[in-house]
Order: structure tokens, then sequence, then C-alpha cells
């Protein structure tokens, strides 16, 4: 399908509160419009960045939430072309949105409450290494990848195989999770440092009980975004 002209020669000025957000919002609300309808194939990344004045690691962040969220399809070579005008639920790979909400509380609010308990100096060396360095961190892809690397962290400081195991094997779905999260909501990726900040102190302070809390806590605060975001809960099929 051929690229709407009304589309294309509109302005895209924004106010760019994050330049990752503000492009996900514009595509998104050009779709649900029908402004961009289905079957219509986006303009390469390069055409884009040019079009919002942003980098090309910028689109594809945006593109790849997009996309998570069943609005468009990309291919290696084919590009990316509009396949629905409404969010059908966020799915990371393997698993769905609704997988990851119910069985996240069950995996690492415990673990939190053991890790406290168990993490030996090495391993709390490591978290408070994390948290440091995803305060500082910019690129939204290097602050993804420490942000599962500081829940794995966590899973293994618990000293229980099945939970470092399991946060392990599905990683690739939380990463999707949190780089949609992240790019989608600009104040997100500093509200969850301090979330993560907290969870730190608990588990450094050896309180099973605040780890635990500050874990569930951390987890309410990533379905109410998806809520947000997707429009949809746990309870969604």
């Amino acid at each position: 399908m051929t690229l709407p002209n009304e589309w294309a020669t509109r302005s895209s000025a924004f106010v760019r509160r994050n330049a990752t957000e503000s492009v996900f919002e514009d595509l998104r609300a050009s779709i649900e419009s029908a402004e961009l309808p289905i079957g219509v194939k986006l303009p390469p990344e390069a055409a884009l960045a040019e079009r919002y004045s942003v980098s090309r690691s910028v689109i594809r962040e945006a593109l790849r939430s997009l996309q998570t969220l069943g609005l468009t399809s990309t291919k290696t070579g084919s590009g990316t072309v509009v396949i629905a005008s409404s969010v059908s639920g966020p799915n990371y790979g393997r698993f769905s949105t609704r997988d990851l909400l119910e069985a996240r509380p069950y995996i690492e609010v415990p673990a939190a409450g053991w890790a406290a308990r168990r993490r030996t100096n090495d391993q709390l060396a490591e978290l408070r290494s994390i948290v440091e360095q995803m305060d500082s961190e910019e690129d939204p892809a290097r602050w993804v990848d420490l942000d599962f690397r500081f829940h794995l962290a966590i899973a293994n400081a618990s000293g229980n195989h099945v939970f470092s195991h399991v946060v392990a094997d599905i990683r690739d779905a939380l990463a999707e999770q949190s780089r949609m999260l992240n790019a989608t909501i600009a104040e997100r990726r500093e509200a969850s440092n301090a979330e993560h900040r907290r969870l730190y102190d608990a588990i450094e302070s050896g309180d099973f009980a605040d780890a635990s809390n500050s874990m569930r806590q951390h987890l309410d605060k990533v379905e109410e975004i998806i809520v947000r975001v997707a429009g949809i809960g746990s309870d969604s099929d």
C-alpha cells in the first residue's frame, strides 16, 4: 500500500520530553486514527530519523515498541508494515504480557526476600555496581541490559537455583518488556532507577520483608505502566 500523502507531508513537530516516546506516540496515534492504515509500509529508518530529527537508534526503539504492541510487523529486508489499528496486547516472543504479569510476583518477590537473607558481599557489590551504572546510563539498549542483569543478580543472590534458572530463561521477554516500557514512558526509567535503589537498600539491610515488599511494589508499577500503555491487565486473555 502506498504511504498516505497526508501523513507524509504533515508537520511532525512535537514536544520532546523523550525522543523515543515522542516518536512512538506520534506513530501510534497515526496508526490508531487510520492516518497510517493497515497495510501501509512505513518509510525506512533513515527517512523516519530525518522526518523526526532524531537518531536511527531512537527510531529503532520506537518501531520495536510498536511491534511489541502488535501494531506493526518488521522483517529484515522487507521493512515495517502496519498490521493492526489497535493494541492487541504486548507479546514478548514465547511469552505474553499475562504470562509475565502472573508469574513474576511468584518468582521475583520471594527471590528478593531470600536475597536479603543470603546475599554474599560479592553479590551485594555486584548489585550496587549495577544500580550505580543504571543511574548514569543514557543509552536505552545498555540500560535495558543492566535492568535484566539487576533482576538476574537478585535471583542469583537468593541462593535458589529455580529462581535464577527461571529468570535467566525469560531474559528475552524481560528485555522486550523493559524496552517497551522505558521507550514509551519518558519518566519510567528514572522511576525504575529509584525503585531499584530501594530494592538494593532493602537487600543490603538484610530485611526479608522489606526486600519482598520493595520487589512487589516495583512489579506493581510495571503492571500499572503496562495498563497505561496497552490498556490491559493481568486478567486479560
